[in-house]
């Protein structure tokens, strides 16, 4: 059932957004950054063989799609709005240590079954933007996608704070665009094979559902005047 929209909604979420903005934004670059320093370590020194994921029929379907590149790379905007509207201390840090289950998650997988994506079989390098995403987004570490498990997670507990604060249908309904937007993003654009995804959003859907139920309860502060 969708909740309806709720008078303040927008003044709701401001209110969330400028709470404790400076905290978000360093503990979600800090967090970030943490967890690229465990996913090269382990890219560059696996502990066991690779392996390369398989290709299946729902790859041979999903285009290649150079301009998919743009909600691939919105995950790095999008994973900070959910903490961003988290209210209070409490809240924020009970999500934290959520994202730490769901990243230590995958890097747990990665140590004990690193993978890879099938070599390329189309050159992108004709194309904008993805000298520097081969740069910085190898194709190790593939299995699960935590481009897609990050995506899913973000997009049910935004979800969640969307709900809870009333706000409009269409504002639910494009966060969900966004978040399906980043997953078929990851193989349309080859970084991800249909394997990957299902893996990814299978870790992120689990993790979310969990950090649902295990959580401070969510509050409504009505809009001041």
């Amino acid at each position: 059932m969708h909740g309806p929209t709720r008078p303040g909604w927008r003044a709701e979420l401001w209110s969330r957004a400028r709470e404790l903005f400076w905290l978000k934004l360093l503990g979600t670059a800090l967090w970030t950054t943490a967890f690229f320093v465990g996913y090269f370590a382990l890219l560059r020194n696996p502990v066991h063989p690779v392996t390369v994921m398989p290709l299946t029929w729902v790859d041979a379907l999903v285009p290649f799609q150079p301009l998919m590149l743009w909600p691939y790379l919105s995950l790095w905007f999008y994973i900070g709005i959910a903490p961003g509207l988290q209210r209070g201390f409490a809240q924020l840090l009970v999500y934290g240590l959520w994202t730490v289950v769901l990243m230590g998650g995958g890097l747990l997988i990665f140590y004990f079954w690193p993978t890879a994506v099938p070599p390329l079989t189309l050159d992108r390098s004709g194309h904008p933007g993805f000298a520097l995403l081969e740069g910085v987004d190898a194709a190790g570490n593939a299995s699960p996608s935590m481009h897609v498990a990050s995506a899913v997670f973000t997009g049910i507990r935004l979800h969640a704070v969307l709900r809870e604060t009333g706000a409009p249908l269409a504002l639910r309904l494009a966060n969900g665009v966004w978040a399906l937007l980043i997953a078929w993003s990851t193989m349309a654009v080859r970084q991800h094979v249909a394997l990957d995804v299902l893996g990814g959003a299978a870790l992120g859907l689990a993790v979310a559902l969990a950090s649902l139920r295990w959580r401070p309860r969510p509050g409504y502060h009505a809009p001041r005047p």
